[in-house]
C-alpha cells in the first residue's frame, strides 16, 4: 500500500488549527497523519515529534506520518509597503482600542532551514512534505539522505513537472477548491489555477510519480471520483477541521457549521499570499485579494492583534477561517470516525 498505510489517505497539514494529536489519530486510524511545522519553534517541533513517535508506536511498530514545512524565500521588509498595510488597518486598530504605534512587523513564518533538517535527522520521519515548491537542493539532499520520501504541491502541470525533475517522490495536485494557502510557486497568476478534477488527470498524464488529489474532497464519493481520475492517493483537510483531536477554535468551528461556510474566497489579507477561507468582515471591507498587504508572510504580524482582540470578544471578523469550497461534510467527530467515513471511497 502507498505510504505503508492501510489507506492511501493523507490528512492535510493545517498550520494554526492542529497539533500532533490529529496527526497521531489519523495515522493510527490507517491514514497518513501530517504535522504542520511552519509555525513551530525548534523546541515546539521537538516536543511534537516526540509525541508522534510515542503516539504512533504500537507493539514496537511505528505508524508512518508526514511532517510539513514551507519552502518560501523570506522577503525583505519594505517600509513603504508596511506603512501602506499599517494605514489600511489603522481604523480597525482605533475601533478595537489598539495602539497603532505598536503595529508589529516581522516574518511570521519560517521556511525549512538547517536547524529543521538537523532536528529531522534525529527523528527520521518517513515522509516530509513542502508547500511553495521545494527547499534549496542542499537541504533537500539532507532530507533524502535520512531516508525520507518527498511530497510537494503542484497547482499547474508546469509545477508538477518541475517537482518531478527536482526530486519529488509524490506530487499533490492541489485544486482551486482547497482550503488554506495555495501552493503555487512558479507563477503567481491566479488565472492559471484550476479545479481539482480538471487539474488531476492532466498531472497524472504528465508525470511518472504517484499523484495525490487535493481540494474539495470531503466524502467517500469524492474520494472515489479522485481515484477514478487516476489519483494514487487523496489528501483531505477541511473534513478534519471539526475533529475532536483538531485544535480549531470555537469561533472557527461555529463558522464551519454555519451557512457562512458556503462562501469561501481566496484572500491575501492574513499572510500576504492567496489562501482560501470563509468570507468575513475584513475580507468584505478591504477586498479579499487586496493591494494593501505586504509580501508573504509579512502581513501576518500586523493583523494578528486585531484577530486576538476580536476573538476575545467572540468575533471572527479578523480571523483566517480557512476552509475549502466544500465544508458540507464537516461534522464534529473523532478523527477515526471521519477517516472511516472517507475510506469506503477506496473500495470502488
Amino acid at each position: 500500500m502507498l505510504f505503508n498505510t492501510q489507506y492511501p489517505l493523507v490528512q492535510a497539514p493545517m498550520a494554526g488549527v492542529q497539533t500532533s494529536a490529529l496527526c497521531i489519530a489519523v495515522s493510527n486510524a490507517g491514514g497518513l497523519g501530517s504535522l504542520p511545522c511552519a509555525m513551530l519553534t525548534t523546541s515546539q517541533l521537538r516536543t511534537e515529534l516526540q509525541a508522534i513517535a510515542e503516539g504512533t508506536t504500537q507493539k514496537g511498530n511505528a505508524k508512518p506520518y508526514n511532517v510539513n514545512f514551507f519552502a518560501h524565500t523570506p522577503p525583505e521588509i519594505d517600509p513603504t509597503r508596511n506603512q501602506k498595510w499599517k494605514n489600511a488597518l489603522a481604523p480597525y486598530y482605533a475601533e478595537l482600542g489598539l495602539n497603532i504605534d505598536e503595529f508589529p512587523s516581522g516574518q511570521g513564518r519560517t521556511p525549512f532551514n538547517d536547524e529543521s533538517a538537523e532536528l529531522l535527522e534525529e527523528f527520521k520521519p518517513p515522509y516530509v512534505s513542502f508547500h511553495f515548491g521545494l527547499p534549496k537542493p542542499e537541504l533537500l539532499k539532507r532530507v533524502k539522505a535520512m531516508g525520507a520520501q518527498i511530497i510537494s504541491s503542484a497547482t499547474t502541470v508546469e509545477e508538477a513537472l518541475w517537482l518531478q525533475a527536482n526530486g519529488c517522490d509524490f506530487i499533490i495536485a492541489q485544486g482551486l477548491e482547497a482550503g488554506g494557502h495555495r501552493g503555487h510557486f512558479l507563477n503567481h497568476d491566479l488565472n492559471l489555477q484550476m479545479g481539482t478534477f480538471a487539474l488531476l488527470p492532466q498531472i497524472v498524464k504528465a508525470v511518472n510519480v504517484p499523484v495525490i488529489a487535493a481540494g474539495g474532497i470531503s466524502n467517500a464519493k469524492g474520494v472515489a471520483a479522485a481515484m477514478a481520475l487516476g489519483a494514487s492517493a487523496v489528501q483531505v483537510g477541511t473534513a478534519y477541521l471539526l475533529a475532536t483531536e483538531c485544535s480549531t477554535s470555537a469561533i472557527h468551528r461555529k463558522a464551519l457549521q454555519s451557512e457562512a461556510a458556503r462562501h469561501t474566497a481566496l484572500t491575501n489579507l492574513f499572510s500576504g499570499r492567496p489562501a482560501r477561507g470563509i468570507v468575513n468582515r475584513v475580507m468584505r471591507e478591504l477586498g479579499a485579494l487586496s493591494e494593501f498587504p505586504p509580501e508573504f508572510p509579512l502581513a501576518t504580524p500586523g493583523i494578528a492583534p486585531l484577530r486576538a482582540k476580536a476573538e476575545s470578544m467572540g468575533s471572527g471578523d479578523f480571523s483566517p477561517l480557512w476552509a475549502g469550497q466544500n465544508a458540507s461534510d464537516c461534522v464534529p467527530a473523532s478523527a477515526r470516525d471521519i477517516t472511516d467515513m472517507l475510506t469506503p471511497g477506496f473500495q470502488h
